[in-house]
């Protein structure tokens, strides 16, 4: 029986998760980037010996909890596909791994996550602030535990966030889209910045949701190979290659790896309809994207 079933994921279930998979799977590696506000650990998993790495990302956003549970059903697969030299998506998984890795972070915004699924019992020391900054509702918020939109906190266009913000009514920290008062403010970016600024990573995926989509650029900066890799992602998920709209066109993770990194990164806004997706959905939507991320890896 699968170890990642659909099923909502809080953080102790997600960590959980993450350890009966490295029970199972002795050749997984798992350790922590760092802490977000409330101290809990930012998981990050790794497959492979190599030290270029594909970078798989989720959770950035607390309604988002699906992606999490995805990639990590991709790890599973992977890891058994691994162990019996066996194939996903017609591709052989150790070939995958030629001149590879593989690092999955598959919950960025731990705090957020348990905000928008517990309410006042996931903010801990912080429910007194989010409360107030959410106007009474907790179940939409996508922030951190400081009211940080961690996926409009890196540093890509973030001087034009501003008046972008005061034109949706976002005047400071809240449930979504405020990307706070300097890049990398918050603990949760930061510590994925650090990663990538230590590790030689090739390219990396932002799993969101929702769209069925796949941002491929950001303004002008077109790194090599971008366009294509795009292009065949599209191909294998049916997603639509997209731009996103004028409020989420700045401050985001893939926007800053393809800056500072300058090479390849996507956003993927798996599943369809309102956020947050139902759990039931998870089989279906990993179905989908099974075959483009083994190709993410593979290429």
């Amino acid at each position: 029986m699968p170890i990642i079933l659909p099923q909502d994921r809080d953080y102790i279930s997600l960590s959980a998760d993450i350890r009966a998979l490295c029970s199972q799977y002795k050749f997984l590696k798992h350790s922590s980037l760092g802490k977000s506000v409330l101290g809990k650990d930012l998981h990050i998993l790794t497959l492979g010996q190599e030290p270029e790495y594909v970078l798989f990302t989720a959770a950035f956003h607390g309604m988002e909890r699906i992606t999490a549970a995805v990639v990590l059903r991709f790890v599973e697969r992977l890891c058994g596909a691994l162990e019996t030299d066996g194939e996903i998506a017609g591709i052989a998984a150790r070939k995958a791994f030629y001149g590879r890795s593989l690092a999955v972070v598959p919950m960025v915004n731990p705090d957020g996550c348990e905000i928008a699924l517990k309410g006042l019992a996931g903010a801990g020391p912080a429910a007194a602030r989010c409360f107030q900054q959410s106007g009474g509702s907790l179940h939409k918020w996508n922030a951190n535990a400081r009211g940080i939109d961690l996926n409009h906190n890196f540093d890509a266009g973030f001087h034009l966030q501003p008046e972008l913000e005061r034109a949706a009514g976002i005047a400071g920290p809240g449930p979504t889209r405020y990307g706070g008062t300097r890049p990398e403010s918050e603990p949760e970016t930061a510590a994925l910045c650090g990663f990538c600024r230590r590790e030689h990573v090739a390219h990396a995926l932002a799993f969101h949701s929702q769209g069925e989509e796949i941002y491929w650029k950001y303004g002008r900066y077109i790194p090599p190979r971008s366009r294509e890799l795009g292009a065949l992602f599209a191909a294998s998920s049916g997603y639509m290659l997209s731009q996103p709209d004028e409020i989420a066109s700045h401050g985001g993770f893939k926007d800053w790896f393809i800056t500072e990194m300058k090479r390849p990164a996507y956003t993927i806004e798996m599943g369809l309809g309102q956020n947050p997706l139902p759990p039931e959905d998870m089989t279906s939507i990993y179905e989908q994207l099974e075959e483009m991320m083994m190709l993410a890896l593979l290429l």
